[in-house]
C-alpha cells in the first residue's frame, strides 16, 4: 500500500541521518561530555546492569526530558548542539529515539551501535 513502509524501513531511514557510536567509542564520547541516555526498561536494567553515567530516561518521556525549549527539561538539556547517545538494550529503538531527537533539533544525538548488549559483550570481561 502506498505510504506504507515495514518496521525495518524505519530504521534504516533513520540510522542513515545517525553518525552512530560503536560500543568502544562510548567513554570517549562521554569523557567528552557526550549524555549517555538510557532508554531500557526497569527490567532491563535489573537484569543486565546500569550504564555507568548514564541517565536514565523512560523512552516515553524522552523528547519532553530533552528538548531545549520544554519547561518539563532536565537540566542537562542546555542547548540544541548538545551531543546525545540513546542507548537501549539492542540499538533498535535507541536508532528512532535518535531520529526523533533529531526532528526536535537536536542534531548531534545519534545511538549506540547494538545497544548496551553490544557494549556488555565489548567492555565487561568474560565470566568463567
Amino acid at each position: 500500500m502506498a505510504g506504507m513502509r515495514t518496521i525495518d524501513e524505519l530504521v534504516a531511514e533513520a540510522r542513515v541521518r545517525l553518525d552512530r557510536v560503536s560500543p568502544t567509542e562510548l567513554a570517549a564520547e562521554q569523557a567528552a561530555g557526550a549524555l549517555v541516555v538510557d532508554i531500557r526498561n526497569a527490567e532491563q536494567r535489573q537484569r543486565d546492569g546500569e550504564l555507568a553515567g548514564a541517565a536514565v530516561i523512560d523512552r516515553n518521556v524522552l523528547e519532553w526530558r530533552l528538548d531545549p525549549a520544554c519547561p518539563h527539561r532536565m537540566a542537562e538539556a542546555t542547548g540544541y548542539d548538545l551531543r546525545v547517545i540513546v542507548v537501549c538494550n539492542e540499538g533498535y529503538s535507541s536508532s528512532l529515539a535518535a531520529a526523533a531527537l533529531q526532528d526536535l533539533g537536536l542534531h548531534r544525538a545519534t545511538d549506540l551501535e547494538g545497544g548496551f548488549q553490544a557494549w556488555s559483550a565489548a567492555i565487561r570481561p568474560p565470566t568463567t
